[in-house]
């Protein structure tokens, strides 16, 4: 008789696929690692910024003591950037750490956690992580649908997970529909508004979520710096609310979360304007070169407000899979989402302007 460790809550927890590495793609298809592309997550092309480097190198003379647990000088920029105080500010290893933080904070087993269908899967994971309820509410057009999501409300409800933009969809909420959600969900539920892509918004669709966490202290805002600032290794993230919620956080977080590299790194990437432009002008022309060949192709895809879009390669539910193994067999990373319930679909990363060019011929060789 085998002995079964741990509640069954986590035994049933299906654990989070990556995108595959590079290198795992060129043992299994003996490709050179030199020349695969990899276009599955979400990281930005250009790299990470010279003034992060430069920053990284000067911390690494003192990587032999601990890392500053309370990140002084990463919240200082932070509070500049972004004009509130210090204790408003939890640091986080990606803003991963900061989703499941705020699960274990404000949901016990037995309570309920609200996302919408094809939403960022780590709110799931994190939902089952804590043994609490899954309040899955259908999309809309492949987004948030947020008065179905009022409507599904329930009194044990205690977290509600909102992306905007939406990852893997790459949909958008208007700041009118967000705000007028906000002002409606009863005040002893946490709403936590995941931003990873805000950055890449274009000027019309760019509003000040940070003004809400001013107005409703049940918000919390949560950002990362694995894609437009182009630190994913680094794992660097943080969350932004009143403090009646940074509190719990901070009480609940490791002490060393956020490595001195990582804190290094972030302050520098958070002043490099330059960088952050170039960054958003390099994805917008980039968006417009992947779905020009999707319309060429009379392919179905959903208009996207990240830095990836999504496209339908199929009309059977293996489509997706087949898909992705042809590409990989030539050396392409894209990303499926069959496990995002779109069997038919792939997410495609926007890549610099030759990467996104070999993944449309071999697509094109593809689909005949």
């Amino acid at each position: 008789m085998s002995i079964q460790f741990g509640p069954e809550y986590v035994r049933a927890i299906a654990p989070y696929q990556g995108g595959k590495p590079i290198a795992e793609v060129a043992r299994e298809f003996n490709l050179d690692e030199a020349k695969i592309i990899k276009l599955a997550s979400n990281e930005n092309p250009l790299g990470m910024p010279e003034s992060a480097k430069l920053a990284m190198q000067a911390a690494v003379a003192d990587i032999g003591r601990y890392p500053d647990s309370n990140g002084f000088e990463l919240k200082a920029a932070i509070t500049a950037k972004y004009d509130v105080p210090a204790e408003w500010i939890t640091l986080g290893n990606g803003s991963n750490d900061i989703l499941e933080l705020a699960t274990h904070a404000f949901v016990q087993p037995g309570q309920a956690a609200m996302y919408s269908e094809y939403s960022f899967l780590v709110y799931a994971l994190a939902t089952q992580a804590v043994g609490a309820r899954a309040i899955v509410v259908s999309a809309k057009d492949f987004g948030h649908d947020l008065p179905a999501m009022l409507a599904a409300v329930t009194d044990d409800t205690r977290l509600i997970f909102i992306a905007n933009p939406n990852n893997p969809t790459g949909t958008f909420i208007p700041a009118a529909e967000l705000e007028a959600f906000l002002q409606a969900v009863p005040p002893q539920i946490v709403v936590v508004l995941d931003e990873a892509y805000n950055e890449y918004l274009p000027p019309e669709c760019q509003y000040e979520s940070i003004a809400w966490v001013r107005q409703y202290p049940n918000l919390l805002v949560s950002r990362t710096m694995s894609k437009a600032y182009g630190l994913a290794g680094l794992r660097i993230g943080f969350g932004i609310a009143q403090p009646a919620i940074t509190d719990l956080l901070n009480r609940i977080r490791q002490p060393f979360n956020v490595n001195s590299l990582a804190q290094a790194a972030a302050v520098a990437a958070l002043n490099d304007k330059p960088f952050l432009q170039k960054s958003a002008e390099v994805n917008a022309a980039g968006y417009l070169q992947l779905t020009a060949a999707f319309d060429a192709l009379k392919l179905i895809y959903v208009p996207s407000f990240g830095n990836f879009v999504m496209v339908k390669v199929g009309e059977d539910d293996g489509a997706g899979a087949r898909v992705n193994l042809a590409l990989l067999k030539q050396g392409i990373i894209v990303r499926p989402v069959g496990n995002y319930g779109l069997p038919q679909w792939l997410r495609i990363t926007i890549g610099l302007p030759h990467e996104n060019a070999a993944f449309i011929a071999a697509l094109k060789s593809l689909l005949g």
